[in-house]
């Protein structure tokens, strides 16, 4: 349920009730246990307002709440200090809407009215293996393809993959060279080192450089051989990025697959779109958007160039042509762009040239979902020792290796088959944790021993706490479906606390969706975990007298499913046995 908009509805009302409808009740969950299970802080803005006293202010709004007394929904109201309202919820009140949830395949999450949501990631570049650079884009955009899905949007990912433009005639010769004397297929095994030989050549060979120019004109006018050495290697490019896909089990696949190059035919008629309504204009023989919603550092308007003077088309074109195809095809009401911070003045751009243009009304969302960077212990970006990128999929076998020694090291009695099973589980589902649990927003050091740590706020943390749980729920004998016998009771604060905490999932789901911050379901399932093992080890569940020992199976039963059902939605694996 929505616990927070419900308990908003009553708050509201007494706030408008007491004379105060101009000012925010400003509802939170409780900072600490000892102030209840909610706070009201509004009291103490609308009395410097109205430069009133702060607690007769909240003397009124609590007496404006008495309903929630009477309705049997909380124990007590107390004012606090200069006039915070601190909220207890009743143990009746909880244990009925836990129960609920608790019959509920969804656990009480409701779901919205449907919108269409092409999510853009992880937007690899087929001229180079995926490297670690790909990590944040992959990890946060595949758990808000997972939120978003769950609460009953047609969410997908829509893969605007680098498969086009001037360096794919660089990469088609040295396709050519190497063919010739039939190591093309070994030098394509590893595409890295193809790029950089391609490359260098490129430097190297004026000859080789105008072969490279030919082919990318004849690659752009169709031809159908240049178009069919095109095809192998980007089928090459696309079984690497499906290898790392797999591993990182993203919601991604080849239908996903929407690169620059299916947009080519469509480049031209979009400049010519704004050419024609007056939003691009000639600029010494190049096209451009002049954007006075966007100044530059002298205060003139930033310059959008969307057709270079060769008649070349840039990224902007692509991006624009694009968003035209997902808002008149996909008839997309929102559309997310999961790219790092440094392509914010691009997004801001695009958007702007897009709403100038009437590609997309105000009606549709542009969501730039930006993210900073993954440092390494020295502060900087995270690289290979010599200085060189790390490929992305060198780094997730990294994580199941180290995962696998640490497995090996806690039980070693696991078959070879077990291990393998929990070091993979373990291994990717810490890389992406270490992500999801920081704000987006922020750059984050990548550290090993700590994401792989069994203490603390990591993925092994909540596996095993998940794990704990279903071995319990194993010892009690008790069926593993809940039926109507079983109750739930709350008569300790304890356990109201837990029920309330596990009442606000829906909440947090839905603050996920809305403001694309995984972090918030991270600490969320993080408190979750920690409140309940501390629960667990206060209160010796098993050794209960039977109608309390049912009741408090029920909890931790309640608990294992929303912790489950939590990782699921950021992509992590959940284990019965570790």
């Amino acid at each position: 349920m929505e616990l927070q908009k419900f308990l908003n509805n009553y708050v509201d009302k007494a706030f408008e009730d007491s004379g105060l409808s101009s000012y925010p009740a400003l509802l939170r969950p409780a900072s600490k246990p000892e102030f209840g299970h909610y706070q009201i802080n509004g009291a103490m803005g609308a009395a410097k307002s109205l430069k009133s006293n702060p607690r007769e202010i909240a003397e009124k709004v609590v007496n404006n709440l008495s309903c929630l007394k009477d309705e049997g929904i909380v124990d007590s109201i107390e004012i606090l200090g200069s006039g915070f309202i601190n909220i207890f919820l009743s143990g009746s009140f909880l244990s009925q809407r836990a129960f609920e949830c608790l019959f509920d395949e969804r656990l009480g999450v409701k779901k919205q009215p449907k919108q269409i949501i092409p999510i853009d990631y992880p937007s690899a570049n087929l001229a180079k293996e995926m490297h670690v650079g790909h990590l944040r884009a992959s990890i946060i955009g595949d758990a808000l393809n997972r939120v978003l899905r769950f609460l009953g949007h047609d969410a997908f990912s829509q893969d605007h993959v680098g498969d086009w433009g001037t360096q794919f005639g660089m990469l088609i010769t040295y396709m050519v060279e190497t063919e010739k004397v039939g190591q093309s297929d070994v030098a394509l095994a590893d595409l890295e080192a193809f790029y950089r030989n391609a490359k260098k050549r490129f430097e190297e060979s004026e000859e080789f450089a105008q072969t490279a120019r030919s082919y990318v004109v004849q690659l752009q006018s169709g031809d159908e051989k240049v178009l069919a050495l095109w095809r192998r290697f980007v089928h090459v490019s696309q079984k690497h990025c499906q290898e790392v896909y797999k591993k990182l089990g993203l919601l991604v696949n080849e239908s996903n697959l929407k690169g620059e190059s299916s947009y080519n035919d469509d480049l031209q008629p979009t400049v010519d779109e704004l050419v024609q309504k007056g939003i691009a204009v000639n600029s010494d023989g190049a096209k451009v958007v002049f954007l006075d919603e966007i100044k530059d550092k002298d205060g003139n308007p930033t310059a959008f160039i969307i057709q270079k003077r060769d008649g070349g088309f840039l990224y902007s074109t692509t991006d624009l042509a694009c968003i035209r195809y997902r808002v008149r095809h996909l008839k997309a009401d929102r559309i997310i762009y999961v790219v790092d911070v440094r392509q914010s003045l691009h997004f801001k751009e695009l958007f702007a040239t897009v709403r100038k243009a009437g590609f997309a009304t105000e009606k549709t969302q542009l969501e730039h979902i930006a993210f900073g960077t993954m440092m390494g212990k020295d502060g900087k970006p995270f690289k290979t020792r010599d200085g060189n990128t790390i490929k992305l999929i060198d780094l997730l076998n990294e994580a199941v290796e180290r995962a696998s020694e640490l497995v090996r090291q806690k039980n070693p009695a696991l078959s070879n088959e077990e291990v393998t099973k929990i070091s993979t589980a373990v291994g990717i589902s810490s890389i992406k944790y270490a992500d999801l649990s920081k704000n987006r927003t922020s750059d984050y050091i990548f550290n090993w021993e700590g994401m792989l740590s069994f203490e603390g706020n990591t993925a092994p943390y909540l596996q095993y706490a998940y794990t704990r749980i279903q071995s319990l729920l194993n010892k009690s004998g008790q069926s593993i479906e809940p039926n109507a016998d079983h109750v739930i009771l709350a008569t300790e604060q304890d356990e109201r606390n837990l029920l309330c905490l596990l009442l606000q999932f829906e909440d947090v789901i839905i603050t996920v969706a809305k403001d694309c911050m995984p972090h918030y379901l991270a600490s969320y399932l993080f408190q979750l975990a920690s409140s309940f093992s501390k629960f667990y080890e206060k209160y010796p569940i098993l050794k209960e007298k039977d109608e309390i020992r049912n009741s408090r199976l029920q909890i931790a039963r309640l608990t294992g499913r929303t912790l489950k059902q939590g990782m699921d939605l950021l992509g992590l694996d959940v284990l019965d046995k570790m």
